[in-house]
Formats: structure tokens, C-alpha cells, sequence
């Protein structure tokens, strides 16, 4: 955000307290009541916008007896709109919401949205499903949202099967095994085309402020033993970045990008195109969240190759030399649906949206969001699965759209695979089904090993006020690092920055607020 839009950001926070605070004071008579038979819901849109009088949402309608009303938004302008809408005087009742964004947190804070932390329990399937997930998503110990469940660990490294077998080499699982298989996917021409016109794994360009945000960089960093995100080192908590590990794993990547085993292009391929070197046969491995091994599946089916199932393999996480292993996972969760005091202003007017919310976070509400309509989208088998059906369809553009998946964005509960109550979607075509209960095995055995991040519960002050400007410095000097603009040297002077602007305050906050946590 620049720096014109910050300061509108904040006047516009100043104005909302004080508006919030007036009407605590009046006790909110004068209040206008929201209708209760209509939610209005702020979420991300990764694909095309659902119409509102389309199938699925007529089906969630009729399922809640009330009327929804969604403002979708790609997701690339969410943290922009989110911040105009912050400010604005027009919030949605429900917003999906990362509960850790600077400006959220300042607003919740500010008294914007409702403290949930004691509100939950009279309502049955609102309650946290974990209590782990439910800490990681929660601003100090305060519960701002509910947060929406995701897999706890999703890292896996996608590979081409053809290519390997043409390298004559087995699936690697330590990272000494990894970097041979890059190298020869490199130089052993695994495309047959007779040119030294291949690399062995693919990166895209990050976002700047992108540490412990699983990038690809991230999970090499957690393989060679350093923190995800924060650890503890003699009995304090610190950055990941300030350990010795995370010097050793940026030397083993800056050493692949001198061999020429990654991408060339690795600082601006946009990631939208990620899976193109792969598909089209330029590079061979990407470290990324295991369900993109299907994406890659549709790819190679929708070209019509009927040996698509031989093109894509996966691994999970890999071991250092020493055999030590260490797994890169997740939060747990992927945004929060919280409730605005503005658009909500009385304890009768949120038990109306809790009792909504309430009734969606049910199997049959959650069935609706996530697997959409029984015998339309999907039919049940053994109890836990929706095989997808009309995938033939030519409306269908991949096994993964023939339900609208925008209002997955509404679902908090996920799917039985990773612990929820909707069914897990299964294609009905062997190369997939082999590909997830391979996704199964993996993520049962790198969850043994997983290393979490200890500082996910809190938001230091610090944090919110410099690190958005902070943060970017990590991010661009590891790039620099990689593509050697800097030295080991300057590398650790742009860590050190860090601290100098505002970093080793951030540090003493952190762990005094992590002192202070329910134990």
C-alpha cells in the first residue's frame, strides 16, 4: 500500500473507533437494524463470479431459509479492497479475512469487528475443531473470526515421472537425492530432444514480503533445519532467517542457480504460469502444496494425452544428509470469516449471523459449500467420498470444476481428508485416485516430522505498525543473494537491517506475548 493510501487507511480507522465508540455510548438505538433474513458476505474469487440466482446458490439458499448476498473479489485485489473497505463506512456483515493482516488486526483491535473469543460455545458447530488451528488463527489469544480449515500439511515436491525414468533415477527422498535428480534432469536431455534445453526445478517469482509464506524457499529452509517462520534457539524465540541453517539452505539453492538447474527466469516468472515449464517440458520438479500435482494431471488430460497418469509423480518433504528430517507445514487454516460491529451492531443482530453461520458450519451446509449438490455435482461412495460426475461435460474445463468452488470460500469445516465433515472430492479416473491416496500416505508420514511455527498465535505491535515495510527485506535479499547481486556478506547486512528497522523490537514482543498466552 503506499504511503497516501495508508494514511487514508488510518484516518479512516480513527473515524470508524470513534463512530463504534459513539454508539456504544448511545447503546445503539438509534441504530439501523440489518434485515435478518439477508447475510452480506465479502470473500475471494479465484475463478469466475457465481450468479446470484445461479443453482448452488439457490440450493444454500433454500438449505438457510435466508437470502446471501456476496461481494466477490479476485483475489489478487482482496488486500487492496479489504484496506478501502476497512476504511470505508460500507463493511459487509461477514468478510473472509487473513486475521493476521496489519490492517485487520489494527481495526479488530479498534473495536471494528466482534471478539468471538467468548461467544462461541452455545453454538454447537462453531466451535473450534482444533485447538492448536484455532490458536495459530487467533490475535493474541483473542478470537476474531472463524477461521476456515485447511490441510496441516500440504508441502510436497511435484516431479515429471516420464523424466525421471528416461534419467534412470528413483524418486529422492533426502536433498542430497534431489539436487542429483535436478541435475540430471539438466543435463541428461530427459525430453530426448537431442539440446541441453531443460532445468531441473522450477521456481516463480515471490512476493517481496513473502518469508514463511511456503514459498518453495520456505520448505528448503525447514528441510535444512531451520525454523518455519520462528523457532526457539536457547530459550528464546527468533526468526528463521537468524539461524545458521538458513544461510546453509540459501547456499545450496544459490548453488543450483549457478549450475543452471533452476529456471533462469526464477525472479520474474509469474506464478500464474507456473505450471507451463512443466507441461510443456522445460523443467522438471516444482516444490509446492501437493494438490497441484492434479492441476498438472488436468493439464497433460485436457492436451489429450492418454498416458497423462505417466507424466506426474510426487514426494513429500526430503531428509538433510545427515538423516535428520524436517517437514514444512501449514497453519492449519486460510483465512477467518469475522463479523463487523459496524454493519452488526447489536448482541441480537450477531446471534442472528452466529445462528447462520452456525447452521452452514453443519454437514449438510458445509456438503453444499464444498461439494456442492448431490447427484448434479458429485455421488456419495463408501460413506466419505463424492466422486465428481459430469466431468465430461464440455462446460467442464477441468475435473476440478464441475462444482462452483468460489463458495468453498464461505466453508470453515473442510473436507474428511484433512479432518473436516464434507466429502473429499475424488475424480473418477485412475491417475487421480492414485495420485491422492499417494497424497495420503505422504502427508501422514511428513505430519511425524512437521515443524511448526511457534509465534502463529500473536501479532506483535511492532509487527503491524513497521513490518510491511520491514518484511520486504528478507524477501528481496534472498532473491539478490540467489541471483548474485549479493554476497553471504551482504546478505547478513540486509538481515541485520531487519533488526536496525524495527526487527529486534518486533523479536522482545513476540516472545513477551507468547509469555503471556493461556498455557
Amino acid at each position: 500500500m503506499s504511503a497516501s493510501r495508508r494514511r487514508r487507511f488510518l484516518a479512516g480507522v480513527l473515524t470508524l473507533t470513534a463512530a463504534l465508540t459513539a454508539s456504544a455510548c448511545s447503546g445503539g438505538g438509534d441504530a439501523a437494524q440489518s434485515d435478518p433474513n439477508t447475510i452480506t458476505f465479502m470473500a475471494k474469487l479465484f475463478g469466475t463470479a457465481p450468479e446470484p440466482t445461479g443453482e448452488l446458490q439457490q440450493a444454500i439458499e433454500k438449505f438457510l431459509g435466508k437470502k446471501i448476498k456476496v461481494t466477490w473479489v479476485p483475489n489478487a485485489e482482496y488486500t487492496e479492497k479489504m484496506n478501502v473497505t476497512l476504511a470505508s463506512d460500507s463493511i459487509p456483515q461477514v468478510v473472509v479475512v487473513d486475521p493476521k493482516m496489519p490492517a485487520f488486526v489494527k481495526a479488530a483491535q479498534a473495536g471494528a469487528f466482534w471478539d468471538l473469543t467468548d461467544k462461541l460455545d452455545k453454538y454447537p458447530n462453531l466451535k473450534p475443531a482444533d485447538a492448536r488451528t484455532a490458536l495459530n488463527a487467533s490475535v493474541n489469544g483473542k478470537i476474531y473470526g472463524l477461521y476456515r480449515m485447511r490441510p496441516l500439511l500440504r508441502s510436497a515436491i511435484v516431479i515429471r515421472k516420464d523424466w525421471l525414468e528416461k534419467v534412470g533415477l528413483k524418486e529422492p527422498t533426502t536433498i542430497d537425492e534431489f539436487y542429483e535428480v535436478a541435475k540430471a534432469f539438466t543435463e541428461k536431455d530427459p525430453d530426448g530432444n537431442g539440446k541441453k534445453d531443460t532445468y531441473g526445478l522450477i521456481i516463480p517469482k515471490w512476493p517481496a514480503s513473502s518469508y514463511a509464506s511456503a514459498s518453495p524457499y520456505d520448505v528448503v529452509e525447514t528441510w535444512f533445519g531451520a525454523p518455519n517462520g520462528w523457532g526457539e534457539r536457547d530459550g528464546k524465540v527468533v526468526p528463521g532467517f537468524d539461524t545458521p541453517e538458513f544461510i546453509e539452505a540459501n547456499k545450496f539453492l544459490k548453488k543450483m542457480v549457478d549450475e543452471g538447474l533452476v529456471n533462469p527466469d526464477f525472479a520474474t516468472l509469474d506464478t500464474a504460469k507456473w505450471n507451463e515449464p512443466f507441461f510443456h517440458g522445460r523443467g522438471g520438479m516444482i516444490i509446492d502444496v501437493n494438490i497441484r500435482s492434479r492441476q498438472l494431471l488436468d493439464l497433460f488430460r485436457e492436451n489429450g494425452d492418454k498416458d497423462y497418469g505417466d507424466k506426474v509423480t510426487m514426494v513429500g518433504n526430503l531428509a538433510r544428509s545427515d538423516g535428520k528430517k524436517f517437514s514444512y507445514p501449514f497453519s492449519g487454516y486460510a483465512d477467518s470469516l469475522a463479523i463487523s460491529k459496524q454493519s452488526v451492531r447489536t448482541e441480537a443482530e450477531l446471534d442472528n449471523v452466529l445462528k447462520t453461520l452456525d447452521k452452514l458450519a453443519t454437514k449438510e451446509g458445509q456438503v453444499l459449500l464444498q461439494n456442492g449438490i448431490e447427484g448434479r455435482n458429485f455421488k456419495v461412495e463408501n460413506g466419505d467420498t463424492a466422486t465428481l460426475i459430469n466431468v465430461d461435460d464440455p462446460a467442464v474445463r477441468t475435473v476440478q470444476d464441475n462444482v462452483d468452488d468460489a463458495f468453498t470460500q464461505l466453508s470453515t469445516k473442510g473436507t474428511m481428508d484433512i479432518g473436516g465433515i464434507a466429502y473429499q472430492r475424488i475424480p473418477p479416473f485412475q491417475p487421480y485416485r492414485d495420485i491422492i491416496e499417494k497424497q495420503k500416505k505422504l502427508v501422514e508420514e511428513d505430519l511425524k516430522t512437521a515443524v511448526h511455527n511457534v509465534a502463529l498465535p500473536v501479532v506483535a505491535p511492532t509487527q503491524i505498525e513497521k513490518g510491511p515495510q520491514i518484511d520486504k527485506i528478507i524477501g528481496d535479499a534472498r532473491v539478490k543473494f540467489l541471483s548474485g547481486a549479493i554476497d553471504e556478506a551482504g546478505l547478513k547486512a540486509e538481515i541485520q537491517k531487519w533488526h536496525d528497522g524495527g526487527g529486534t523490537q518486533i523479536i522482545t514482543e513476540v516472545n513477551d506475548l507468547l509469555a503471556k498466552l493461556p498455557k
